[in-house]
């Protein structure tokens, strides 16, 4: 009878806890909805502004329509002192990458073998500016930096990404 008797009684809470569930389910769903509805407005506002402040999107291309080209084969540069108080360097490899489908590749590719100087020139000067612990943890933004003054420097996108074959800090 006991048995009974606890058995009818968890059966009794358990219909009153569900009921009690649905009721502050269908309560709540109203809140929920304006709650939902005002995120994603928000998130929709924001999105808009991050993708109007002038983010670059990367140029693609073909593996067809894209040329290399090797600056150096090794450039030893040195880098901004450090709060440890040493010189260090980099030794870096760069290459070039073109898209010969360009409107500007034809005319501005015979110019890259006897402006190397310059290219060598504006890569120092964004690696030198870094320290070895800017240039190790941001390899890809001083990449798209060099990238950006080689097509200031041209007026023109041909170019359209900086590569490091071979890159080492000491």
């Amino acid at each position: 009878m006991k048995k009974n008797l606890l058995s009818v009684l968890i059966l009794a809470l358990l219909v009153v806890n569900l009921a009690l569930t649905s009721v502050m389910m269908f309560g709540m769903m109203g809140a929920m909805k304006s709650t939902t509805a005002l995120v994603t407005k928000i998130a929709g506002v924001l999105d808009l502004e991050l993708s109007t402040e002038g983010e670059e999107t990367e140029q693609v291309v073909a593996i067809s329509d894209s040329v290399s080209y090797d600056i150096a084969d090794s450039m030893t540069i040195p880098l901004k002192s450090s709060s440890d108080g040493e010189q260090h360097y980099a030794k870096i490899a760069v290459s070039i990458q073109m898209d010969k489908s360009h409107k500007d590749y034809k005319k501005q590719s015979e110019t890259i073998e006897s402006n190397v100087s310059m290219i060598k020139s504006e890569i120092i000067s964004v690696v030198s500016s870094r320290t070895v612990e800017e240039f190790l943890g941001d390899t890809d933004g001083v990449c798209k930096e060099i990238l950006q003054r080689l097509q200031k420097l041209y007026g023109s996108d041909f170019i359209y990404k900086v590569v490091f074959s071979d890159m080492q800090a000491y």
